[in-house]
């Protein structure tokens, strides 16, 4: 890192900000194998938290590799740089005193705990569970049909590994549990932190 380089702190405080809001800020990790509901997930909790009134934003994995990541491809190192910027990036959103909804596989624990080192804000990993027959019968982009043809190498789950979180802070079972069952268990986490 060049030592030219100065961090600047904005004038108008985070706590301000939350203040302002009438919510705290933080991270809504969801990491989860391909197909187990993450995004699905995601947009059912920004919509129950934009009821609530909360400023929010979701950072989706597909859409982050069209624009800011699409440098990236999925070696275990590109995946690694992949969630270190997401990490940074869902840091500076939460600095705004939003609530943040990730949905990224993020198959490392290295990683994710990465992540919740760069936040700066309360940050709650969330494991979407759903067992892989299920994943892969869902399998609404048809990757895991390209895996197993082997059309697709190092994927997650087939031929790449995924590590189930070892302490997460909320597991929803989306093979399962409705949608609204598992938008309540992350609400009920979200309430019982001081975050709503």
């Amino acid at each position: 890192m060049a030592d030219n380089l100065y961090s600047h702190q904005s004038t108008i405080t985070t706590t301000a900000k939350s203040q302002r809001l009438g919510h705290q800020p933080c991270v809504v990790w969801l990491t989860g194998l391909s197909g187990s509901g993450k995004s699905t997930l995601a947009n059912a909790l920004e919509r129950r938290l934009f009821v609530l009134g909360c400023r929010t934003h979701i950072l989706d994995g597909d859409n982050v590799r069209l624009g800011l990541n699409s440098d990236l491809g999925f070696s275990p190192e590109d995946r690694q740089e992949n969630i270190r910027r997401i990490g940074e990036v869902a840091n500076l959103f939460a600095e705004s005193g939003a609530v943040i909804i990730t949905a990224f596989i993020s198959p490392y624990q290295a990683d994710r705990q990465r992540a919740r080192f760069a936040t700066h804000q309360p940050f709650f990993e969330v494991h979407v569970s759903a067992d892989l027959d299920t994943c892969e019968e869902r399998d609404p982009k048809g990757l895991y049909k390209k895996a197993r043809a082997g059309i697709i190498k190092g994927f997650t789950g087939i031929d790449a590994p995924y590590e189930i979180p070892r302490n997460a802070d909320v597991t929803v079972h989306t093979d399962t549990q409705s949608v609204e069952q598992c938008v309540n268990r992350i609400i009920d986490c979200l309430t019982s932190n001081q975050i709503l």
